[in-house]
């Protein structure tokens, strides 16, 4: 636990650059920051979850509004996804309050979200319409992409927007990595994954917010501690989208699966002490 002013300046710089990193893999960071808030700033359950969410809001305007500079706006994409996460947060926030108070059922359902998602990334490659485009192209022939069907990825969406307001994530770093294994391109899904984390995490925040007013115990967002990770977050996300096209997808996917692997274990063996 930290002293007053110092939770403030240590979550501004933590979601720097946790944000730099996540960033270019359409990530938002929050998936790295909920087991930071909860071991080195103190944070309560459930308002951890609340709080998470407050940083998407704060934060991701700035890899927006660079992929936006940058000619990258996700299209059609993101209307897809914010359709389906939308819905989505609404019920997980609900269900986080409700159902999921306690902090070793919610360990238990955070070590399930982490594990597995840190495996997809670190484990598959990115995908490979880029160059099967241009093999095609050359060769006469129509490229092929494993493209989800739109009312599969609507639903895939809502699922994952539940998720997303139970663990305070807003479900865009589950939807990308997802969506790039499917054959898209980072800088298509980059763009349209952090829309949805951002829309999804301002449902998120109210609802938090209204159902604090009606239920007992640590419920609505720290907004200091919020405020501070997302205006890091801002600041890291701009960056981190301004150096994607430097950087090789495979080794954003790498580093940030090992990071998510080793955090989702931490929690699945807090669950089961």
């Amino acid at each position: 636990m930290l002293g007053a002013g110092w939770t403030e300046l240590v979550a501004l710089a933590a979601a720097f650059v946790i944000a730099v990193v996540a960033t270019p893999a359409g990530v938002s960071g929050a998936v790295l920051l909920l087991p930071f808030q909860v071991s080195v700033l103190g944070t309560p359950s459930p308002a951890v979850t609340p709080t998470n969410l407050l940083y998407n809001v704060v934060a991701a305007p700035g890899a927006l509004y660079r992929y936006w500079r940058q000619g990258q706006t996700g299209g059609r994409l993101a209307v897809v996804l914010i359709s389906g996460t939308l819905p989505g947060v609404v019920a997980g926030s609900v269900i986080r309050v409700e159902l999921l108070p306690g902090p070793r059922v919610f360990d238990l359902v955070v070590a399930a979200l982490l594990v597995p998602l840190g495996g997809w990334l670190a484990l598959t490659r990115p995908g490979r319409a880029p160059a099967e485009t241009g093999e095609a192209a050359e060769a006469g022939r129509p490229a092929i992409r494993r493209v989800i069907p739109v009312p599969a990825l609507v639903l895939l969406a809502a699922m994952v927007g539940c998720v997303g307001g139970i663990y305070g994530i807003g479900g865009g770093s589950v939807l990308a990595p997802v969506l790039i294994g499917s054959g898209r391109r980072p800088a298509e899904v980059a763009p349209a994954a952090l829309a949805s984390t951002f829309v999804t995490s301002v449902a998120g925040v109210i609802t938090f917010t209204v159902l604090s007013a009606h239920t007992s115990g640590s419920v609505a967002p720290d907004w200091p501690t919020g405020i501070a990770l997302g205006v890091g977050g801002l600041v890291g996300g701009y960056t981190g989208a301004r150096v994607q096209s430097r950087l090789p997808d495979l080794l954003i996917r790498r580093v940030l699966g090992v990071l998510v692997v080793a955090i989702g274990a931490r929690y699945l063996v807090s669950g089961l002490a």
